[in-house]
């Protein structure tokens, strides 16, 4: 695509790659934005793009799906779900399942989650615009931690406990060496608990890992993604905004200043 890149002033515009732009404009996370552009859904000054690393500025008219894109500039959003079961962490399904944006139908920008909770898993979700923080909140090189708190229907062995800690091998590979203690509640008929805290993203991973050492999950919630925690009082739907300084110490975390 052959565009000018020079202002009347002779000096180049900024350019940015158009999977970028999208994915700050919130249409999707990056990977999902690379895959609308191969899918030829995105049309760049009427032509449209199939190339993948294609660069724009921000006088090019973008329209994605037949309609036209509007750029923020420095126009971010951030909130904090508490999901419920019974969701999917998705913007839409094909299937036509409830998904966890149907929770904030009345946000006044256009969002999306950062990773992904289990349909049966309950707990903390980021949901944002800022596709620079959310592409390194979910690359596994800046190593963000998650913790989860789990119910199983026994009390786990000292054995089976560090082989979850050393790493467990599952289908895809061997886990990373993770973090975890019992917290189970005092009292009949509650069932053992634990906190378990990795790094790693991989799909359906902590119900994976304590199903390799022979304890299938009851219950599984997240508690804590990176700096952000849930909060106890946010009930099971309810969301709120990202403080300033939660904002900070997320892009702090991935090195984002």
């Amino acid at each position: 695509m052959d565009l000018n890149r020079n202002n009347e002033r002779g000096r180049p515009r900024q350019e940015e790659r158009l999977q970028k732009v999208l994915a700050q404009a919130g249409i999707a996370s990056r990977r999902h934005a690379e895959e609308i552009i191969l899918q030829g859904r995105v049309k760049v000054n009427g032509e449209v793009i199939r190339t993948l690393g294609t660069k724009v500025v921000s006088t090019d008219r973008i329209v994605v799906d037949g309609r036209l894109l509007s750029i923020p500039q420095n126009d971010y959003a951030y909130y904090l779900l508490h999901k419920p079961t019974g969701y999917i962490t998705s913007v839409t399904d094909p299937q036509g399942r409830k998904t966890v944006m149907e929770l904030m139908p009345k946000i006044p920008r256009r969002v999306y989650p950062v990773g992904r909770l289990d349909y049966d898993t309950s707990g903390l979700l980021l949901l944002t615009n800022d596709g620079d923080l959310a592409h390194r909140l979910m690359h596994p090189s800046y190593g963000v931690e998650k913790t989860y708190r789990v119910e199983v229907g026994e009390k786990i062995p000292e054995q089976a406990l560090k082989r979850l800690e050393k790493g467990v091998l599952l289908e895809d590979g061997k886990t990373a060496p993770a973090r975890i203690r019992e917290v189970s509640p005092k009292g009949r008929g509650s069932l053992p608990t634990y906190e378990i805290t990795i790094h790693e993203g991989r799909n359906r991973q902590v119900r994976r890992m304590f199903k390799a050492v022979g304890f299938p999950l009851s219950t599984l919630k997240r508690l804590r993604f990176g700096p952000l925690e849930l909060d106890p009082s946010l009930a099971p739907g309810a969301f709120r905004t990202l403080s300033k300084t939660e904002i900070q110490h997320l892009r702090r975390a991935v090195k984002l200043t």
